[in-house]
């Protein structure tokens, strides 16, 4: 199960590691152009990611 957690640690590396993919203004979503709401969309992709490979990885201790 650790194994598979790590993978998700490479996922936000994978999404933003070849910018020709998301190096366009179009679509924009509020005014913003994609480059911009792509990269903050994965911010938070990150941020649950983390918290679900701690979750994971977490030793439970039985009290």
């Amino acid at each position: 199960m650790r194994r598979a957690a790590y993978v998700l640690l490479v996922l936000p590396f994978v999404g933003t590691l070849i910018p020709p993919i998301y190096n366009r203004a179009a679509p924009a979503l509020f005014g913003l152009p994609f480059f911009y709401w792509y990269q903050l969309a994965w911010v938070l992709i990150t941020a649950a990611l983390l918290g679900l490979y701690i979750a994971l990885t977490r030793e439970r201790h039985d009290v």
